[in-house]
């Protein structure tokens, strides 16, 4: 176990402000989130925490959003226990459901049964969700998967689930490649995981490629993805917020990518684009 920072923020207005700022805070260390009435609470181990990162976050400085903060040390929490406490399971489209080992299973239903730990990416995220509701309608078939960015695992673990062929999953956080591993052998499906980035990524190619990420990290990497991607092949895009499509769209447009399908869920987007 290890000491926490609890970072109070309140947010003016709260929507859509509030899940913008923790998707802006994951990026700087912060590892879990409470929704509150009037903003969230954020957490990040103390070892870790930089005030000079915490100062870059751009909505702190946005003018059309009030955010004040104040923090406090929380020693020696056990954050699997927390989670089990607090980890309800998720449906997606009816047809899907997210869930723990301690839930009661569903067989009516397509289930992923992870332990989440403290990786990002169980489905209760806007951006997991419309991942997944994506991939419903995506063909997995013998495809080779790439899952960049992939937290808990759960978007590879579902591919395979689908009938996907070799199936890659790459993260930079150590946690979460840990994580990746012990979901993967949860749900009996191989997986190919990793510590790493765009960066790691060789002359092999994919037929799929899953980037739940963030807006910066997207517009830096999808060069590289589409230089991994076969011809035809499809890459979907999330972690992004309505007002930056935009921008996205310049880049993958540039890259000779085609937008086949969008979805929105709260201020959240989802883009599925093809490599002509």
């Amino acid at each position: 176990m290890q000491n926490y920072l609890e970072f109070d923020f309140k947010i003016t207005p709260l929507q859509p402000w509030n899940e913008i700022l923790m998707a802006e805070l994951i990026e700087v260390g912060f590892d879990s989130f409470t929704e509150e009435d009037e903003g969230i609470l954020a957490y990040i181990p103390k070892d870790i925490f930089d005030e000079n990162e915490l100062s870059q976050v751009s909505l702190l400085c946005k003018e059309d959003v009030r955010i004040s903060y104040t923090y406090k040390e929380m020693p020696n929490i056990n954050w699997n226990e927390e989670w089990e406490k607090n980890f309800e399971p998720i449906y997606v489209a009816g047809k899907v459901l997210i869930r723990a080992e301690f839930h009661e299973p569903r067989l009516d239903l397509h289930e992923i049964v992870i332990q989440p730990k403290m990786s990002f990416g169980t489905g209760h995220h806007p951006t997991t969700h419309l991942m997944i509701q994506q991939m419903l309608e995506m063909d997995f078939k013998d495809k080779t998967v790439l899952d960049m960015g992939c937290g808990t695992s759960v978007l590879a673990i579902f591919a395979k689930q689908r009938g996907a062929g070799r199936t890659v999953a790459i993260d930079i956080d150590e946690w979460s490649v840990e994580n990746s591993r012990e979901n993967a052998e949860r749900n009996r499906v191989e997986l190919d995981i990793s510590l790493g980035t765009a960066e790691n990524l060789g002359a092999e190619k994919f037929d799929i490629i899953l980037a739940n990420i963030n807006r910066n990290i997207l517009i830096s990497d999808i060069p590289t993805y589409v230089s991994v991607l076969n011809t035809g092949g499809q890459l979907l895009l999330s972690g992004l917020c309505f007002f930056d499509v935009d921008d996205i769209m310049e880049v993958c447009t540039a890259q000779n990518l085609m937008l086949k399908n969008k979805q929105q869920r709260e201020e959240w987007m989802s883009l599925l684009l093809e490599k002509a």
